[in-house]
């Protein structure tokens, strides 16, 4: 099913509220005197509450559209817009501080590689989130949601990849983020591991209510997500809702 417009680009779920809004959407970027066109022109509404995969290959611009998101990085046209119960955030032509405030307080962030403090343990590298954001849960609550209890004053070194990704899911969730954005979560892992780790993010989507967006070049991960959003040399091919969706622990690859 292809995108519906550019009022209501993209299936939405009955009765969601958006979170993200973005209109012709374009980043270009210069290698030398080459042009290197990441997005073009994208068209794309995120919902609230909502579990969406991004899927396409390596190099259409899954990462672009998720770091402009996340406000890592900023667009060459086009608009983005945030909302929130406060008021909306026009992330087009914020400026730093005001970036560096948005992922602060609005945005979790899950990588292919965990980047967590070698020096510190599990819960110290949770809890050093909670420093710098204003209503966080409790570092030990966040480690019990990705089921580390028993791994908490373990050093990264001490842990198994899946077990530094749960770290780092919890360090995401553990300022309480109204998006939870995640850049090939299970890239790096085996496929049981990726699937237990699939099963987090599910259920962290599930009992926080986080809209979860997960970018991936793993076709068969799109069966448990709310919407599925294709993209391909920088550009939005294909929006699809799943009506029954798949667990999990039940996907194959």
């Amino acid at each position: 099913m292809k995108v519906d417009s550019k009022d209501n680009p993209g299936l939405a779920l009955d009765g969601a509220l958006p979170v993200f809004r973005a209109r012709d959407l374009s980043r270009i970027y210069w290698m030398g005197e080459v042009e290197v066109v990441a997005l073009r022109r994208v068209d794309l509404d995120l919902y609230r509450g909502e579990f969406v995969v991004i899927l396409g290959p390596s190099g259409g611009g899954k990462s672009t559209l998720l770091n402009i998101l996340g406000g890592l990085d900023t667009p060459t046209a086009g608009e983005v817009i945030f909302y929130e119960q406060e008021g909306d955030h026009h992330l087009t032509g914020a400026s730093e501080s005001e970036l560096t405030l948005f992922r602060r307080e609005h945005v979790g962030f899950v990588f292919q590689f965990y980047n967590l403090i070698p020096s510190l343990t599990a819960l110290e590298n949770v809890a050093l989130v909670t420093e710098i954001c204003e209503h966080p849960m409790d570092a030990v609550e966040a480690l019990e949601m990705v089921g580390l209890a028993d791994r908490m004053d373990h050093f990264p070194a001490q842990l198994s990849g899946g077990e530094q990704q749960r770290v780092a899911i919890a360090r995401a969730i553990v300022k309480r983020p109204d998006v939870l954005l995640c850049d090939e979560p299970t890239g790096a892992l085996d496929y049981s591991t990726g699937k237990l780790v699939l099963e987090v993010l599910e259920q962290v989507n599930r009992e926080l209510g986080a809209t979860t967006v997960i970018i991936t070049h793993n076709a068969s991960i799109a069966a448990m997500a709310d919407r599925v959003i294709r993209i391909s040399s920088g550009e939005v091919v294909e929006i699809t809702r799943n009506y029954h969706k798949v667990r999990p622990a039940e996907l194959e690859w």
